[in-house]
């Protein structure tokens, strides 16, 4: 099993001195959330880099070299993370992964840039891609890929004419929020509820409040993890029954454990999620679970498909080289019958956007139940 490193902050003497302990390797660092109030999905994301790590070594590495994975805890903290991602770098990192939470990446992300680093990123805000930066590559789609997806859903299939948006106050959830508004207006939707929350929020009575009393046929929840799961146990027990319409938080198996019967009932656009009738993805669940003891959601198939993405794409390019891989993985499409790390067939735009198929999903009796598999976009 690979050696794992953990450094936070300034604790970095014992990894400058071990540097030079490795020969014939290949550096990659994940700077992740594992404190503070994203280590719920940042754990979950490193667990997955782990999983992937540990087979790519296992199975020869990297072009015959093992692959030594260093990990950072930004503890959450978007100049943390920018600082890592120096450290990460100057400690030769040839690509880096994370982190999860948008307001970090599109913080750190520039310090990748500049040292012309392949950074592959579990964020979501439409505006991490929209930056011109040829170094950003997402493991799964941004929120604006999504959101025609959910708004055609509730005017279709739900036949919804009035809205309510419960939404993070993050750059996470602003990207979400503005790409999801302007879609379902564009489609005839009138908002009739806008509500924001604060990240780290307990207390959502208020915010369920307001939109029981707005006329809203359905709503849609943008919020992380552990907001969302408190969204929907103060949803339960004011009894808001409108449809509750979310992304692959909404339905991910943390919101579930967290928020318990509260969750049943709550629907998700999901790109990736383990209830997929997919054998690799079967696969990869089972073994995550066996390792970790626990179900891994999204965000550990975000990790996972990150860590073997650095793989393929370097394997292609024939050597370590960071602006080798950054220009390959710009248009690449990989099919998981050759490349089955990335559990599910997915391409690369010149902007490092995503498209694979993605699915609907609702939580019946504690799981996800895929109701729907929708085409690539």
């Amino acid at each position: 099993m690979m050696k794992r490193n953990v450094l936070a902050g300034v604790s970095l003497t014992a990894m400058l001195m071990a540097g030079g302990a490795y020969a014939d390797t290949v550096k990659i660092a994940n700077i992740s959330e594992l404190s503070g109030a994203g280590a719920a999905a940042g754990t979950v994301w490193a667990h997955g880099v782990d999983l992937a790590v540990d087979e790519i070594n296992e199975h020869g590495g990297i072009l015959g070299m093992q692959v030594e994975m260093r990990e950072y805890d930004s503890q959450t903290d978007p100049l943390q993370s920018r600082a890592l991602v120096q450290k990460a770098i100057d400690e030769g990192a040839f690509a880096l992964l994370g982190t999860v939470y948008s307001s970090s990446t599109v913080v750190n992300m520039l310090v990748a840039q500049q040292n012309g680093i392949p950074q592959f990123t579990a964020s979501e805000a439409p505006s991490i891609t929209q930056k011109g930066n040829p170094y950003i590559f997402r493991t799964n789609w941004g929120a604006q890929k999504g959101m025609p997806k959910i708004g055609a859903y509730m005017r279709d299939q739900l036949g919804v004419e009035n809205v309510a948006v419960a939404w993070a106050n993050t750059e996470f959830g602003k990207g979400g929020h503005d790409s999801f508004v302007e879609i379902v207006e564009e489609m005839g939707l009138k908002v009739v509820a806008d509500v924001p929350s604060e990240q780290g929020q307990a207390d959502f009575s208020a915010d369920v409040l307001r939109i029981k009393n707005s006329g809203a046929e359905a709503v849609f929840i943008y919020l992380t993890q552990e907001e969302a799961a408190r969204f929907l146990m103060e949803a339960t027990k004011q009894g808001l029954e409108i449809p509750k319409i979310g992304d692959s938080v909404l339905t991910s198996e943390k919101v579930i454990e967290l928020a318990g019967p509260a969750a049943n009932g709550a629907k998700g656009h999901a790109a990736l999620t383990i209830a997929a009738d997919e054998p690799r993805v079967q696969e990869f669940a089972a073994k995550f679970t066996d390792r970790f003891g626990y179900s891994p959601d999204y965000n550990a198939m975000k990790g996972y498909i990150g860590a073997y993405t650095i793989k393929y794409a370097t394997e292609m390019v024939g050597e370590v080289d960071s602006q080798k891989l950054a220009d390959t993985v710009h248009g690449l499409c990989l099919d998981a019958e050759e490349y089955p790390g990335v559990l599910i067939d997915m391409c690369w735009d010149d902007t490092g956007e995503v498209s694979r198929e993605s699915y609907m999903v609702e939580v019946v009796n504690g799981q996800e139940q895929v109701s729907e598999v929708l085409p690539a976009n």
